[in-house]
């Protein structure tokens, strides 16, 4: 069994959600926690701000050999082990022949006095007193001085297990500025180094780690779960936002080649569009232009050209031409094979100037038997009727005459003939009928020219300026009224191979994402039924 994976914008986004994490993990908790000398500022406070409560002025009121110290402060430090190993004295970056491992200074302020407040282990007593003569004093290292006009207290190199920490309780007062002023954070000074190898030898270069009580992270850490949060909003909002048709179970490469209806063009160049795109990594393309759909017989001509120009011969098919058609094709072409793909709404539009938005069944016969030619003999505006038709061979053509203007079971009745060869040459003074060669030009005519009456695709005339879809019978150009009978101008769209398509050509992988895959939803999207959806999709007829 073999597994395939290909790269895409969504790919990237998952894998860096877990990558994320695991390096932030190991970062934070193999790398940087690995020997890790952290420290909090638990407390930084004027004992004048603790004067709200009764008799708590009695702080700010301390006295140092009978002098009133100048606005006292508190400071509370916490000093501990956060990493992973244990921090011994030789791990502190200062000369082995200076006993202290931590200096914190404090601008503008003088340490008055200092206490170890609470140990986590008893054992650590020992680092901060000795007994010189029997008397108890600070050990070497501990203790309180000034560098530079700035306060410092002094902290020994203490020995710390994993999870260890000592808390230092300092009493300062101003020693310059003004009064009132804030006083800075104070600064801590010091490295610590851990064991290293050739391969990681820039472990030992790890400063010392500050972690504020409001801090649960190092920086690193911090910017690995920003990196992570933004990685899942990215990854959550393509899954809400971002959704795209399904993309081809077999994606297949090089160059398609279509042909054929006019009417159907819209929703086969949209699905061709959106092929191409999904299959681009495959090399799939499919070139769309203004001469690439010129109706459905030229298309099939078109079709039968390629195949005959490549030389296919037997039972082979050729794999990158596709021709659709609106209906079966016209005449004998015994080397095509037809495949339903749907079935389309067709309409009748009629100009404006008119004035009719609904037709019978009849009226429509007889208004192309030529036997009502004038609006107003059915309640329209006193305008000639002039025809503007597609040309003979074209789907939405055949369609009309099939479906609409022949009877059940009578003989077929056919569009009549064009009377001007430019359309444009029908005039309000008597009807007339020219033909045109695709939907767009149709209904641009059809707005132009008085009193015009056409037909095109369905949602192709939606989107037309200036024209009026005409009602048969009360019933509009839908799918449920073509399903239920009552809506008679529909048609199959067909698509003509020239032979069976061998099943590794984009011919043949365009055909299934067509029927069977995101294509259909592109149909739905321009008002076709794919024929997939019916209940006999070989014949793709309405239920």
């Amino acid at each position: 069994m073999s597994f395939g994976f290909e790269w895409d914008f969504g790919s990237i986004v998952a894998a860096l959600s877990v990558a994320i994490p695991m390096l932030a993990f190991v970062w934070e908790f193999v790398v940087v926690r690995r020997k890790r000398l952290g420290y909090r500022v638990q407390m930084d406070t004027l004992a004048t701000d603790t004067a709200h409560a009764p008799n708590a002025d009695v702080l700010a009121r301390m006295h140092e050999d009978g002098r009133p110290l100048t606005e006292p402060s508190f400071v509370l430090l916490r000093v501990e082990n956060a990493g992973l190993t244990e921090i011994v004295e030789g791990d502190y970056l200062t000369p082995q022949n200076d006993w202290t491992g931590i200096r914190v200074t404090f601008r503008d302020r003088r340490v008055v006095g200092l206490a170890v407040t609470e140990l986590s282990q008893p054992e650590l007593r020992d680092f901060f007193i000795a007994q010189v003569d029997g008397v108890t004093t600070e050990a070497e290292g501990f203790g309180i001085s000034e560098e530079d006009g700035a306060g410092v207290i002094r902290l020994p190199k203490v020995k710390l297990n994993t999870g260890a920490h000592y808390k230092v309780l300092a009493v300062l007062e101003r020693s310059s500025g003004n009064p009132g002023d804030r006083f800075s954070k104070p600064v801590f000074r010091a490295d610590v180094a851990g064991r290293s190898n050739r391969w990681v030898r820039w472990v030992s270069r790890l400063k010392l780690a500050r972690t504020e009580s409001h801090t649960f992270a190092s920086r690193p850490a911090l910017v690995g779960i920003a990196l992570l949060t933004t990685a899942v909003l990215v990854q959550s909002s393509i899954a809400l936002f971002w959704r795209q048709s399904p993309p081809p179970l077999d994606c297949v490469g090089g160059t398609l080649r279509l042909h054929g209806s006019t009417a159907f063009a819209p929703a086969v160049s949209e699905a061709a569009g959106k092929y191409a795109e999904l299959c681009g990594g495959k090399g799939a393309a499919v070139p769309l232009g203004p001469g690439t759909f010129r109706g459905s017989t030229e298309g099939v001509n078109a079709l039968e050209r390629a195949g005959e120009g490549a030389g296919i011969s037997g039972g082979a098919g050729l794999g990158d031409h596709i021709a659709f058609t609106d209906g079966r094709a016209i005449g004998d072409h015994p080397r095509l094979l037809a495949r339903p793909i749907a079935y389309s709404l067709f309409t009748l539009v009629v100009n404006e100037d008119a004035g009719v938005q609904n037709l019978s069944l009849q009226q429509v016969r007889d208004i192309y038997a030529e036997k009502i030619t004038n609006w107003s003999e059915v309640g329209g505006a006193s305008v000639p009727v002039n025809l503007v038709n597609r040309h003979r061979g074209s789907g939405t053509r055949t369609a009309l005459e099939e479906r609409v203007l022949s009877s059940e079971g009578g003989p077929r009745t056919e569009v009549p003939e064009a009377t001007v060869g430019d359309c444009s040459a029908l005039g309000r003074d008597e009807p007339g009928g020219c033909e045109v060669g695709d939907t767009e030009t149709l209904l641009r005519e059809v707005a132009d020219v008085p009193g015009a009456l056409g037909h095109s695709e369905a949602s192709g005339a939606a989107t037309a300026d200036d024209v009026v879809q005409v009602r048969i019978d009360g019933i509009p150009a839908t799918l449920s009224g073509v399903e239920d009978g009552r809506y008679p101008y529909w048609q199959i769209e067909f698509a003509y191979t020239y032979g069976e398509p061998p099943a590794d050509s984009i011919a043949a992988a365009f055909l299934r994402y067509l029927t069977d895959q995101g294509g259909k939803d592109v149909l739905r999207e321009f008002g076709d039924r794919p024929c997939s959806e019916t209940r006999f999709p070989l014949l793709c007829e309405p239920a």
